[in-house]
């Protein structure tokens, strides 16, 4: 409700305002339909008729009034006609009138640092009396007209800051007496006109930042009076002409970033009034002539970025006036010159960066002292850093990086008490850091990164209060973080990376309150976090990876509003996440290799500019949060190694821009959900190691960005689709362990890029398609092994000569190995063991093992198995030994047939004879019988008269001549003639 009187605040007054145009508009055509029409007054409200005026500045142009005394109009003497015109930054829009051209007495036009458009009229040719026309910053279109070049009275033409084109036209070369011609900062394209050397009067030329192109002409040389030529930033080619070393009263000189070319011109060193040359970003060859020192009064000398060569040529001691050396960016080598600084220099600014300089540190330069900003960086100089440093009392900045530099820092680093900026990384600086550092009450900036220091960082340090930023990383720092860091009110930024520094981080740092960069990571810190982090509300990137700190996140962490990354990875941390959720600014979120456990917060939804999620390798449970499919810009997500369940639900399908999609080794289940096809810049998808069911969605195929699709160690079933061969940028295809079946889709032929296809442990049946020969890219490996192929191996795969791994195995394939398959000669592991494959081996695979063929029934032959023709000799030798076995079974057979024979002939008489014996033991058995009757009478009182005999049963002499006739072979058993009586 509170914005409702603003609006119809706002309303009113726009529409005041154009109610106030309405009227200014009506009182100027009245004014101007009442004025004589041949007045300069009546051309003037004709003029302010087609502006716009939204300031009121020509309010006081109306009739009844006297033109003299309106804003921004000079008349001339006797009253009656303008003479100058000034209406620059006035705020004013609309177009430049056609009605100018009757203003014949106007002799300056400025309407320069407006709003103004459109074209320049041609119309202004016709002001005869006009020297000066100034029209520079507006947004004015179109070319310049010819009709310029009318103007012969011109001295100044300033239209830059325009949005004008076309070419820079020959007809300004009319204008003889034109001082001033300013055209930068459009969009002028062409060459320059060689009509420019007419401008005799000329003094300052300015062309810079334009698309002019094409050498400078030499008639440039006409300009005698060129004080100022600045045509830096176009594409203006060829060499720099020699006859501008003619332009005697030249003080200026910017060719900078253009496409010049050869070596500087000697005739430079002509230019006896030059104070600033500028050459910098062309591609200029060749060494700096020796007589540049010749330009005595030259103070800003830059020949960077080019491509000059040979020595430092240039010496102080002769340019007495420089202030400003630049020659960073080329390939000078050697080192200053021993005479380069004059003592009472007024040299300022010595820059000689990015060269092939070399040597120890040049001490010619400690007697520079009046140097404030020292720039060697990217050279190759080396030894120690001199003790005299000091010397250069006035210096601010020391830039000594990316070179060779060894041995300590000097203490007497400490003396240079003007020191803001300090630059030593990239080095080979060792020892510690001297405490002397401490002394720098005005340095900013101190960087001591990729050295080889050590010891602890000084508490000394914390008094530099002016720091800003702070930063060795990559050195061997030890010990902790100096407690009092806290005194650093200051600081900006602290990189302390990659150190071996220990002990807890120091409460004493959340009262660096203005801190926005904190780099901890690759220490080995251990505690857990201060509460005092709190207080860190500018912090926008903390990291803290490979550390072992520990303990639950502060709730205090939520309070930091403005973190945009986090990456707390790989350390001990345990507890919920909750304290990170919600927070407005966080960009990135990396949480990996920790011990967090419990649910996702779906509160991490509500950073919406989350691009990048990583939380693997901790012990998450539950869902993936549905409301993460409102973090429209996430680009990389990472869940796998948790323990987190359940299906990926529909409304994740507002992952848009998805790029990175990691859930393996989790437990999540159900089918793999279609609405991953439609992520357009989809490139990694990692669902392996999980429990999802189904098909593989057809889908996927619909990802044109997709690089790694892996799916294996799932329960997926079905056909692999053919629409996976849509997948054009595909480099890995991994379905490996799942019940797949089906054939392989020859489709796939169309993943051209593919350098790794695992399609192992499944139920694939047919053949091998002969397309995947074309997928020349193949370098991992190609993985059929474990299922149920048929058929031959294609010789295509013989085109796959990248490859390194190729396993076949546990197939059904037939048939011979092709010996197209000897060119694989990067091939280091092969398998094409358990299979029903023949015939020869290709010779380059002789360096396999055994392993690589077995389970082929022995028909493979060549190294490193038998050769084929001792494999024929093997086969010929066991058809001859299947005969001898055959013959030796046979032996064997009759043998243990006469053997049973024999065998069975003498227990036959064996048990003849003992028929015999029986036989005759039963006749001898009635008289012994008799005789034991007898006895038994005698000891009969227990045993009656007949119950003894009459339980056995003798033989009779029928039962004998039974048994007599049973005896095989007619052998006779001889037997008692005696009747056998009896008994009683």
């Amino acid at each position: 409700q509170g914005c409702v009187p603003f609006t119809n605040i706002s309303m009113g007054s726009v529409l005041f305002s154009y109610l106030l145009f309405f009227l200014t508009v009506v009182d100027v055509v009245l004014a101007v339909s009442s004025a004589d029409s041949s007045s300069d007054s009546y051309r003037l409200l004709r003029i302010k008729s087609e502006l716009v005026d939204p300031y009121g500045v020509l309010e006081n142009w109306s009739e009844g009034t006297n033109m003299c005394t309106w804003n921004g109009v000079a008349c001339s003497d006797d009253k009656s006609h303008i003479v100058r015109l000034n209406l620059t930054s006035s705020g004013l829009g609309g177009q430049i009138s056609q009605e100018f051209a009757h203003l014949t007495s106007l002799r300056v036009i400025d309407l320069s640092d407006n709003f103004l458009n459109g074209t320049i009229p041609p119309a202004l040719g016709e002001l005869h009396n006009l020297e000066e026309l100034l029209l520079f910053s507006n947004f004015l279109s179109g070319e310049i007209p010819s009709e310029i070049g009318r103007l012969r009275k011109l001295q100044v033409l300033r239209i830059g800051a325009n949005m004008l084109t076309g070419q820079v036209i020959p007809e300004i070369g009319k204008l003889s007496e034109l001082r001033v011609l300013a055209v930068a900062y459009c969009q002028f394209s062409g060459k320059i006109p060689n009509e420019i050397g007419n401008l005799k009067q000329l003094i300052n030329l300015d062309l810079q930042q334009n698309s002019l192109s094409g050498p400078i002409p030499e008639a440039i040389g006409g300009c005698k009076n060129l004080q100022n030529f600045a045509a830096s930033n176009n594409r203006i080619d060829g060499k720099i002409p020699a006859s501008i070393g003619q332009l005697e009263s030249l003080k200026i000189l910017n060719l900078a970033n253009n496409s010049f070319s050869g070596s500087i011109p000697v005739e430079l060193s002509h230019l006896s009034n030059l104070m600033y040359l500028n050459l910098f970003g062309n591609e200029l060859e060749g060494e700096i002539p020796f007589e540049l020192n010749k330009l005595v009064l030259v103070e800003t000398l830059d020949l960077s970025n080019n491509n000059l060569s040979g020595t430092i040529r240039l010496l102080n001691t002769q340019l007495k006036n420089l202030e400003t050396l630049s020659l960073s960016g080329n390939f000078l080598t050697g080192s200053i010159p021993s005479n380069f600084c004059l003592r009472d220099s007024t040299l300022s600014l010595l820059i000689l960066a990015d060269n092939n300089l070399s040597g120890n540190f040049p001490l010619e330069l400690l007697n520079c002292t009046s140097i404030r900003q020292l720039d060697l960086s990217g050279n190759s100089f080396g030894g120690m850093l001199p003790r005299g440093l000091d010397r250069l009392e006035s210096l601010t900045d020391l830039l000594l990086n990316n070179n060779s530099f060894t041995g300590t820092i000097p203490s007497e680093i400490g003396n240079l008490t003007n020191l803001e900026d300090l630059y030593l990384f990239h080095n080979m600086l060792s020892g510690g850091i001297p405490v002397e550092i401490g002394k720098l009450q005005r340095l900013r900036e101190l960087y001591l990164y990729e050295n080889q220091l050590s010891g602890s960082i000084p508490r000394e340090l914390t008094n530099c209060s002016s720091l800003t930023s702070v930063d060795f990383f990559g050195n061997q720092l030890s010990g902790s973080i100096p407690d009092n860091i806290g005194r650093l009110k200051n600081l900006v930024i602290l990189q302390l990376r990659q150190n071996e520094l220990s002990g807890p981080i120091p409460s004493s740092l959340g009262y660096c309150r203005k801190l926005q960069k904190l780099a901890l990571a690759d220490n080995k810190l251990s505690g857990s976090l201060p509460p005092t982090f709190r207080f860190l509300s500018e912090m926008d990137l903390i990291t803290l990876y490979n550390n072992s700190l520990e303990g639950p996140l502060p709730e205090s962490l939520s309070l930091l509003k403005n973190l945009s990354k986090i990456n707390f990875s790989h350390n001990k941390f345990s507890g919920n996440i909750s304290p990170l959720a919600g927070l407005d600014s966080l960009t990135a979120l990396d949480l990996t290799n920790n011990s967090f456990s419990g649910p996702i917060p779906s509160e991490l939804a509500l950073s919406k500019n989350l691009t990048r999620l990583r939380l693997a390798n901790n012990f998450f449970t539950g869902e993936l949060p549905s409301e993460f499919g409102q973090l429209e810009d996430l680009r990389f997500l990472d869940l796998s190694f948790n323990n987190l369940t359940g299906n990926l639900a529909p409304s994740l399908a507002g992952l848009k821009n998805l790029g990175h999609f990691l859930l393996s080794s989790n437990q999540f289940s159900g089918e793999i959900p279609t609405w991953l096809g439609g992520i357009e810049d989809l490139g990694e998808l990692d669902l392996s190691f999980n429990n999802f069911t189904g098909t593989v969605p057809t889908e996927l195929g619909n990802s044109p960005k997709l690089l790694k699709l892996s799916l294996s160690y799932n329960r997926l079933s079905g056909p692999i689709p053919p629409e996976l061969g849509n997948l054009t940028s595909l480099n890995v295809l991994n379905l490996r362990r799942n019940n797949l079946s089906g054939s392989i889709p020859s489709t796939l032929q169309k993943c051209q890029k593919l350098y790794e296809l695992r399609l192992s442990e499944n139920n694939l049946t047919g053949s091998i398609p002969y397309e995947l020969g074309s997928l020349s890219e193949l370098q991992v490996i190609l993985d059929l092994s474990k299922n149920h192929i048929s058929g031959e191996i294609p010789s295509s795969l013989g085109n796959l000569v990248k490859l390194e791994r190729l396993n076949l195995s546990f197939n059904q394939l037939q048939g011979k190995v092709p010996p197209s398959l000897g060119r694989l000669s990067s091939l280091h592991r092969l398998n094409l063991s358990y299979n029903h494959l023949q015939g020869q081996i290709p010779s380059t695979f002789s360096g396999f093992p055994l392993t690589s063929f077995m389970g082929n029934n022995h028909n493979l032959c060549g190294p490193p198995l038998l050769s084929c023709s001792e494999l024929k000799e093997h086969e010929r030798i066991w058809e001859l030994s299947k005969a001898s076995v055959v013959g030796i079974t046979v032996a064997i057979v009759l043998t243990a047939t006469v053997i049973c024979m024999v065998l069975l002939y003498i227990m036959l008489r064996i048990w003849c004879n003992w028929r015999k014996v029986t036989i005759s033991c039963s006749e001898n058995g009635g008289i012994e019988s008799k005789s034991r009757q007898g006895e038994n009478w005698v000891y009969g009182e227990e045993i009656k008269s007949g119950q003894y005999w009459n339980t056995t049963s003798l033989v009779s002499s029928k039962e004998k001549q039974i048994s007599k006739g049973t005896c095989m072979f007619n052998l006779s058993v001889s037997s008692s003639d005696s009747t056998e009586k009896p008994l009683v």
